[in-house]
């Protein structure tokens, strides 16, 4: 299924500049972009993927993941194909390097998909597994008849976006989880094929909006894993974004086309959740590995447990939680920033 895409031009010689990222891909007739689900149809931009899914699946919310955003609560998520980045250690790289839409077997308007969520017992929808920017027309569409229904649209992407899709995107989501890759542009272009510059500037109008913030670096050992570079990475984020934003440092292991780097130790997690604690940030976590402090909330008042996690299974909850759906320590009051049910 196809559908007229948003967000680009038309050149005097009939080409078309698609403008959702900074690729900035320029088509001629039938010619796809990068990301392989934008293309040049009779002088158009098209998005060839609109109402088309390659699976869906019913996860908890923590597994996007997503700490203090209705914490317990389960969540629908789906994605595409394609990508508009290219990381060498993609996990999910049989979907976001896909060139067959065939596959594409599950076809879902936006109202479906908000129905299934309601059906299932869903609190939100996340739009996941391949970059949601890249078929940002249908994730609006589908935030759009989510929130009609009570359902909370949810975004996990990387951040490589423009404005003004950057804009109107993430204003229909109610919450995201961002991936800050590294903190070198010379990782972002050697490894990812990106710019670290754009996710910053994605990074900062998102936290001055009032969609729901987390972070994610996945720590591949001897790449992205430097002391100096997590230091850095934290200095940033507490004088731009805020000391408060949950930061997820999760486990890289051996996939796609980096198969010969080993899999990231508990202890570089660790070693990058308490750089960067010590730099400011004061809900720091660990992922994809079996570490049940890193995985936990605690008052960064007086260290109390607030949301005791083991992966993404919840223990023990104790949070005093208001009608506005706002959080604090059960033990001093000291808020607790996120969105709590």
């Amino acid at each position: 299924m196809s559908a007229s895409a948003r967000w680009w031009s038309r050149s005097d010689d009939g080409r078309v500049r698609c403008e959702v990222c900074p690729r900035y891909c320029t088509l001629r007739e039938g010619q796809r972009g990068y990301c392989f689900v934008r293309m040049n149809v009779s002088g158009q931009l098209v998005l060839d993927t609109y109402g088309r899914s390659s699976g869906f699946a019913i996860d908890p919310i923590e597994k996007k993941p997503l700490n203090h955003f209705l914490p317990g609560s389960r969540i629908l998520s789906f994605g595409t194909a394609g990508c508009n980045l290219g990381c060498k250690f993609c996990q999910n790289w049989t979907i976001s390097t896909s060139r067959h839409f065939d596959s594409l077997a599950s076809v879902a308007s936006p109202s479906d998909i908000a129905e299934a969520a309601l059906a299932h017992g869903c609190t939100a929808v996340a739009f996941t597994y391949n970059d949601p920017v890249i078929f940002a027309e249908y994730a609006i569409d589908t935030a759009a008849a989510c929130r009609e229904r009570g359902i909370r649209p949810v975004a996990v992407t990387a951040g490589y976006v423009c404005d003004p899709p950057r804009e109107e995107f993430f204003a229909a989501m109610d919450a995201t989880n961002i991936d800050l890759k590294g903190f070198t542009d010379d990782f972002y272009r050697k490894i990812t094929g990106g710019r670290l510059a754009t996710v910053l500037e994605t990074l900062e109008h998102v936290a001055a909006t009032s969609c729901h913030l987390e972070i994610t670096t996945l720590v591949i050992e001897g790449h992205n894993d430097s002391d100096t570079e997590f230091a850095t990475m934290s200095r940033w984020i507490v004088e731009h974004l805020g000391p408060d934003i949950p930061h997820h440092f999760s486990a890289f292991h051996p996939d796609h086309r980096m198969r010969d780097v080993p899999p990231t130790s508990p202890a570089t997690l660790s070693r990058a959740r308490q750089i960067a604690m010590d730099g400011g940030e004061r809900f720091v976590y660990t992922g994809n590995v079996y570490d049940p402090r890193g995985q936990s909330t605690f008052c960064p008042a007086c260290d109390h447990l607030v949301i005791e996690r083991n992966r993404y299974r919840l223990g023990r909850i104790d949070l005093s939680i208001a009608p506005d759906g706002s959080g604090s320590c059960a033990a001093c009051s000291t808020p607790i920033p996120g969105v709590f049910a």
